[in-house]
C-alpha cells in the first residue's frame, strides 16, 4: 500500500497515510520525502512558486507564502488562506435522483398528529438561565443512573432531560436574538422526539413564556405545561410542581410503541468535529454516500456550519434545484462575512489548533472536506438558524460552526438523528435527538472506542471503500433510529450540550 494518497490527477500534493521520514520515495510521483511529515498531512508532488496556488480535490485550498519544493512538507508554515474568485453556475450540477422502489423502513414512534420520532422523551425547557437550576433539579428525580425506580413503570420512556440554556434576558425585546432564541426554543417544543414538554420560566424575564407561546404557535394542554418561579412561590415548589406535572405525563407518554415506517420519516443532522487531514477522504465522503442514499429513500439531510463551508459553496450552488436556492445560500454567505468584519474577525480564523495538528492548513481545506459530507444529491432549500426543514431531500441550514450550537439549530429544525464525523476525537450528545459518531482514521477509534460508534479508517488503510463504508452507515442509521442506542446516549450525554445561538449584544 501507497505510503500516500493521491486525491485528484490535478492535486499538487497528496496526503500522508503515516508519519514519513526524510528520504521516502512516493512511487508514481517521482518524488522524495524532504524531510518529516505527520499522518494526514501534505506533501508536495512538485515545486510550488510563492502566491502560486495549492490545490486539493482539484480545488484552491490556498497560495503558497514561501518557495516549497516537491517533496517538502506543505502546512501552515508555508501556505496560508487566500481570497480567490468562486465561479457560481447555479444548478449546473443538479440532476433528477434516482429514488428507490422500495423504501427502507426503520421502527419509528408514530405520533398522533403523524409525525414519527426516533426516541420517547419528556422534556423540560427553560425560558431563562435564572430558572436553570430549579429544571435541572425536575429532570434529576426521574434519572434512572440515581433513582431508578422513578421510571421503572415507564419502559417506553427514555427519560426526562432538561434543556437549559444562558439566554432569555438582558436582550431587546422586539430583537433578532429573542426571535431566533424563542424559534430554537419552539422547534424543540414540537419535536416529535418528545411525547410531552414543561417550560419553566422565572416571571421577570425577557423571554416571557406567553411570549414564545405566541411566537411559535403552541398550544398549552395535557403534552404542553408551562409556569414560572415567582407566580409558584420559589425554588422547592416549583421543583415540587415540575415532579408532579410530570408525573401525569408519564402514563400517556409510555403507552406508545414502534412500528415499521419509511425511511422518509428520517430527518439527519451532518456534524463534523476535532476534523483532520482525513476526514475530507475517509468519514465525511462515506457520510455523504450514506446521505445519498437516504435522500434516494425518501428522506432529509442537514449541512450547517456556514463557516465551514466558506469557499466550497460554489460546489453548493451548482447543486441548487433553482437559482431561488442558490442565492439563499449566497445571501447567508455575505451575512458571514458581514457579521466576521464587524466583530474583528475573518472566516479563516477557523480551522481550529486541533484542527491544523491533524493536517489542515486553512478553512478553504476545511470546508471542501467538510461539504463531502452531503454526498451528491440535489440541494432542495436553504433555511436559516432552527427553522423548520420542511422539504425532503439535501437541505442546507445556515449555523455557526460551533458544534453543539449548530446541532442545536438542526434538531430544532426537526432533525431527528444526529451523525458526526471526528478525526480528532469527539464526546457528544444531543437530546433528545440520538447522535452517532465515526472515526476518519483507525487509530482514533482503537484509542477512544468508548464514545465512537463506527470507524471509517478502513477507507484511509485501503481495506474498505467510500460506498461499502457509507452503507454501514446507512444501515447504522436505521437501526439507531429503531431504538439501537448510540455511545453518547450510554454515557448520558445530550443535556449540557443544548446551546442556543447568542446572536446580539448581552445588555
Amino acid at each position: 500500500m501507497n505510503p500516500f494518497i493521491r486525491i485528484h490527477p490535478a492535486d499538487n500534493v497528496v496526503i500522508a497515510r503515516r508519519q514519513l521520514l526524510g528520504g521516502t520515495a512516493l512511487e508514481g510521483e517521482g518524488v522524495t520525502v524532504a524531510g518529516l511529515v505527520p499522518p494526514g498531512h501534505k506533501v508536495a508532488t512538485r515545486a510550488i512558486a510563492v502566491g502560486e496556488a495549492v490545490r486539493r480535490y482539484n480545488q484552491v485550498i490556498g497560495v503558497a507564502t514561501a518557495p516549497i519544493a516537491a517533496g517538502q512538507h506543505v502546512h501552515t508554515h508555508n501556505l496560508a488562506f487566500s481570497a480567490f474568485a468562486r465561479a457560481h453556475e447555479p444548478g449546473a450540477g443538479a440532476a433528477p435522483t434516482a429514488f428507490v422502489d422500495t423504501p427502507a423502513t426503520f421502527d419509528g414512534i408514530v405520533r398522533a398528529d403523524g409525525r414519527v420520532a426516533t426516541r420517547n422523551y419528556i422534556g423540560v425547557l427553560t425560558s431563562v438561565n435564572c430558572s436553570a437550576t430549579a429544571a435541572r433539579a425536575i429532570a434529576d428525580h426521574f434519572r434512572r443512573d440515581i433513582r431508578p425506580e422513578a421510571l421503572a413503570d415507564y419502559p417506553n420512556v427514555d427519560g426526562i432531560v432538561a434543556l437549559t440554556h444562558g439566554m432569555g434576558c438582558a436582550t431587546a425585546s422586539d430583537g433578532e436574538e429573542l426571535q431566533v432564541l424563542r424559534r430554537t426554543l419552539g422547534g424543540y417544543a414540537r419535536h416529535p422526539n418528545f411525547a410531552a414538554v414543561l417550560v419553566v420560566g422565572l416571571g421577570c424575564e425577557t423571554n416571557q413564556i406567553q411570549g414564545l407561546i405566541a411566537q411559535e404557535g403552541l398550544s398549552e394542554g395535557a403534552n404542553l405545561a408551562t409556569f414560572n418561579i415567582q407566580d409558584t412561590g420559589g425554588t422547592a415548589k416549583t421543583v415540587a410542581r415540575g415532579i408532579e406535572l410530570i408525573r401525569r405525563m408519564l402514563p400517556e407518554a409510555n403507552r406508545v410503541k414502534r412500528q415499521p415506517v419509511p425511511a422518509s420519516h428520517l430527518t439527519v443532522g451532518l456534524q463534523c468535529g476535532g476534523s483532520d487531514g482525513y476526514s475530507g477522504i475517509s468519514a465525511n465522503p462515506a457520510l455523504g454516500a450514506a446521505v445519498d442514499r437516504l435522500v434516494r429513500h425518501g428522506g432529509t439531510a442537514i449541512l450547517s456550519e456556514t463557516p465551514e463551508i466558506y469557499g466550497g459553496e460554489h460546489l453548493l450552488t451548482r447543486r441548487a434545484v433553482s437559482a431561488a436556492v442558490a442565492d439563499k445560500l449566497l445571501a447567508r454567505i455575505a451575512w458571514w462575512e458581514a457579521y466576521t468584519a464587524r466583530n474583528g474577525m475573518q472566516m479563516d480564523n477557523n480551522p481550529s489548533a486541533g484542527n491544523k495538528a491533524g493536517g489542515l492548513t486553512t478553512i478553504l481545506e476545511k470546508s471542501l472536506g467538510a461539504i463531502a459530507k452531503s454526498g451528491t444529491t440535489n440541494l432542495v432549500d436553504v433555511v436559516e438558524f432552527a427553522q423548520a426543514v420542511t422539504a425532503r431531500g439535501f437541505v442546507y441550514m445556515d449555523t455557526p460552526g460551533y458544534d453543539p450550537v449548530s446541532a442545536t439549530g438542526q434538531v430544532a429544525g426537526g432533525a431527528n438523528l444526529i451523525c458526526f464525523t471526528t478525526g480528532r476525537g469527539s464526546a457528544y450528545g444531543c437530546a433528545p435527538s440520538p447522535s452517532l459518531k465515526f472515526s476518519t482514521n483507525t487509530a482514533l477509534w482503537l484509542k477512544q472506542q468508548d464514545d465512537i460508534d463506527l470507524d471509517c479508517g478502513g477507507i484511509v488503510d485501503g481495506a474498505e471503500t467510500v460506498d461499502e463504508a457509507g452503507e454501514r452507515i446507512f444501515r447504522l442509521m436505521l437501526e439507531t433510529a429503531s431504538g439501537r442506542h448510540t455511545k453518547s446516549e450510554l454515557h448520558g450525554y445530550g443535556q449540557n450540550e443544548f446551546v442556543p445561538w447568542q446572536l446580539g449584544a448581552v445588555m
